[in-house]
């Protein structure tokens, strides 16, 4: 599997054998949860490099912990029901979220768009809370989504709490595009974390999602901040004029949240 970015590199040849299965076990979970396919046997020694024989063993252990289910055939796999417990549980035992909750709701009744709350993890922005407007269409949660952070509002807005030399040690280059208009090199995403942090809050226009422009703010209770609210918005529906109140209103909203996380002793 590549080596995420920031993490030590693994020298896999010096690893006791038992180390070297909980990473390759931890190397095909996050493998299966990268892809919405059923995947085989085959398909994850292409994708992993992994031995064969180790894959049988840790897909059987998996699958009877419940980390995997099979299908009718019994020879391609996907995430279990194990792998909803523990995100769930992640969630849960977050004293963030609640808070977070009562804010988003704030922001959906006042701008009637969708308010989501999200966490960076590297190089991708991680959904923790959604609230859908009423008249959403979109009908799946993004809770436990991860988009890349250069190309969405939230992302943006908690890249712009690093130095250059951060951001550019962070970011692989060139960027992946995820629609036409995504920001895909370094010199034009500082530009606009310069813009952002100037204004207060993230701004994209399709950067992230076709027909969804979408701005947001840091919840400031960490330095640097790792956490963000934003609002989706279809561009049909808004102006530059009702942009820059949401984004405004997020601002107000996420400074008011990291101060009641700050008073509350959550870190």
């Amino acid at each position: 599997m590549p080596q995420q970015p920031g993490l030590p590199a693994l020298d896999n040849t010096t690893e006791p054998a038992g180390v070297k299965s909980a990473r390759r076990a931890i190397d095909l979970i996050e493998t299966f949860a990268a892809n919405d396919v059923w995947l085989s046997l085959s398909d994850l020694h292409a994708r992993t490099g992994f031995p064969r024989s180790s894959l049988h063993g840790l897909l059987r252990t998996l699958h009877e912990a419940g980390w995997l289910e099979s299908d009718s055939s019994g020879t391609r796999y996907r995430l279990g029901v194990r792998a909803l417990i523990c995100g769930t549980a992640y969630l849960d035992r977050d004293p963030v979220v609640p808070f977070a909750t009562e804010a988003l709701e704030r922001v959906r009744e006042k701008t009637g768009f969708t308010a989501h709350y999200a966490r960076r993890n590297g190089t991708e922005v991680v959904y923790l809370e959604t609230r859908e407007s009423g008249k959403s269409t979109h009908l799946v949660s993004r809770v436990g989504r991860t988009l890349p952070a250069h190309a969405t509002a939230l992302g943006k807005v908690l890249l712009a709490e690093l130095t250059h030399d951060e951001i550019a040690a962070l970011l692989p280059a060139p960027l992946e595009p995820l629609t036409p208009n995504t920001i895909t090199t370094l010199d034009a995403l500082n530009a606009e974390f310069a813009v952002t942090r100037e204004r207060g809050y993230a701004a994209e226009y399709e950067e992230g999602s076709p027909g969804i422009r979408c701005v947001a703010a840091v919840v400031p209770y960490r330095i640097p901040a790792t956490d963000a609210m934003s609002c989706s918005m279809p561009i049909d529906q808004v102006t530059d004029a009702d942009a820059q109140r949401a984004g405004e209103l997020l601002a107000e909203t996420a400074a008011e949240l990291g101060q009641t996380l700050r008073r509350a002793g959550i870190r």
